[in-house]
């Protein structure tokens, strides 16, 4: 007879790892590299399933804007949960939470392969996402609680490059896959590095220490916090087509605010809130916050403004534009892990300021290269590595500047502001950019306006987010 009370008990309590692994000297470098596969899986997939939009668009025979709710609807579900998910995770386990993480991540891409329609591809998208948001909530929060206090930025460095290397194979691999076998294996492909990151992660990551007291989830809490997200998100992402003064993202932006208010207030009385605001009155956090956002706005708003930029103004095809691209996140991933090393023995102020100064001061060159791909290539190199620079010291910050036991929630809201921010890149920029070149940009005289113009507003974002990052003081990493 079937022992459930005892098989309940496997299933929610984490293994220890085994005593040969435990004991080994380089144990906390194995946990560092089980979390980069679900680092690398979550950006790759994130680059990766726009190369199949076209397809997808042709196959289900469905319009542009039904298409793009494939990338939306993952986006919308991961950050509207992420910072929940690591609330859990502070209580039950963070390595529970994210080796099921990679569970529940199969399973949504697998079904991704198999779906037969457009809505089931969206409702498939958004299982996936619950799964990503297991694995971003709680991956920053391993490393922080398995490194050595002085290899901390170490560790996330490394993360951070595994991260960037996934956006930029993301590309290149989707277009190789949707090739060679079809749109499905972009998701299928998921699958046995999915088994693979949950093997490792039930051998080698360890047990979670310093868990928050278990008590009840803050349901209400989350219940007025996933519409508020949704409704900004959806505001942010759909103002550019709908009209920003529309009556339908109006009342996304009231939504938003509204039911945001409601979210705020129920965490100030809450008796076990599920975002502790507490968090943002630690001036290292809420700057790195902030300052961080708008390092992903820049980010991914240049990887939104280039390619226009690349191939209607400089007339490159679509192949060399892909590999242009690239340059900025390979030199963000080549930059990390010194940028991390550099960051345990001087702190991730003068890095993350220095960090944006580069950044700001390639963009504003992007904005005079004119027609130089060589010289282009080289702003992209410098913007690159004032990226890598930047983002593992601000991590590595923003971790240590919360209490062990409020890491997941911390990772959380770190991985909220990386979902934000990739929203705002990508409709800020296209504002801007629309601005100047026109709703279908074709001319290359306008889209060398445009581009411009875009680039001016993303130095001007960096630049005030190493005015941000510059208020978090001269606090180390030691936690």
């Amino acid at each position: 007879m079937l022992d459930w009370r005892r098989i309940r008990s496997g299933l929610t309590t984490e293994p220890a790892r085994p005593a040969a692994i435990r004991d080994h000297p380089n144990a906390h470098w194995f946990a560092v590299g089980t979390v980069c596969i679900g680092a690398f899986m979550g950006q790759l997939d994130a680059s990766i399933v726009t190369l199949a939009f076209p397809v997808l668009e042709q196959e289900f025979r469905a319009s542009i804007g039904a298409v793009t709710w494939v990338g939306l609807t993952y986006l919308l579900v991961l950050v509207a949960l992420v910072t929940a998910v690591g609330r859990l995770a502070d209580m039950v386990g963070r390595k529970l939470l994210y080796t099921y993480g990679f569970a529940v991540f199969i399973v949504g891409s697998a079904l991704c392969g198999f779906a037969p329609n457009l809505v089931l591809l969206d409702v498939f998208r958004g299982l996936q996402a619950i799964g990503a948001a297991m694995l971003q909530a709680n991956s920053v929060a391993i490393i922080y609680l398995a490194m050595p206090p002085d290899k901390l930025g170490r560790g996330i460095g490394i993360q951070g490059a595994a991260q960037a290397l996934g956006l930029a194979l993301g590309p290149t691999v989707g277009g190789l896959l949707v090739a060679a076998g079809g749109w499905r294996w972009i998701f299928w492909v998921n699958v046995p590095m999915g088994l693979l990151g949950v093997a490792l992660g039930w051998f080698f990551i360890p047990r979670s220490r310093n868990l928050a007291r278990r008590t009840q989830f803050d349901w209400w809490g989350l219940a007025a916090f996933f519409p508020a997200v949704v409704a900004l998100l959806a505001a942010i992402s759909l103002g550019n087509d709908a009209g920003w003064t529309s009556p339908l993202i109006i009342g996304l932006f009231i939504a938003a605010v509204l039911l945001g208010a409601i979210f705020l207030a129920r965490q100030r009385r809450a008796a076990h809130a599920m975002l502790d605001l507490a968090l943002f009155r630690r001036v290292p956090f809420s700057a790195g916050i902030a300052s961080g956002l708008l390092s992903y706005l820049v980010m991914f708003g240049v990887l939104f403004v280039v390619p226009f930029y690349l191939q209607r103004a400089l007339h490159e095809g679509p192949g060399r534009a892909g590999v242009a691209l690239t340059v900025m996140p390979l030199l963000l991933g080549l930059t990390a892990p010194l940028a991390g090393r550099w960051a345990d023995r001087i702190g991730a102020r003068p890095l993350t300021v220095a960090g944006m100064a580069l950044s700001a001061t390639a963009l504003v060159g992007l904005a005079f290269l004119g027609s130089s791909m060589t010289m282009f290539l080289s702003g992209l190199v410098l913007l690159g590595i004032g990226m890598g620079l930047f983002t593992p010291p601000n991590n590595a910050a923003i971790m240590a500047a919360a209490p062990p036991e409020r890491s997941g929630v911390a990772a959380g809201v770190l991985n909220m502001t990386r979902g934000m921010g990739t929203a705002m890149g990508l409709a800020f920029t296209g504002l801007v950019f629309g601005a100047i070149a026109g709703e279908n940009p074709h001319s290359p005289e306008l889209v060398m306006g445009g581009f411009t113009a875009a680039t001016w507003f993303l130095a001007a974002v960096a630049a005030a987010a190493g005015i941000l990052a510059a208020l978090r003081g001269q606090a180390g990493l030691r936690r």
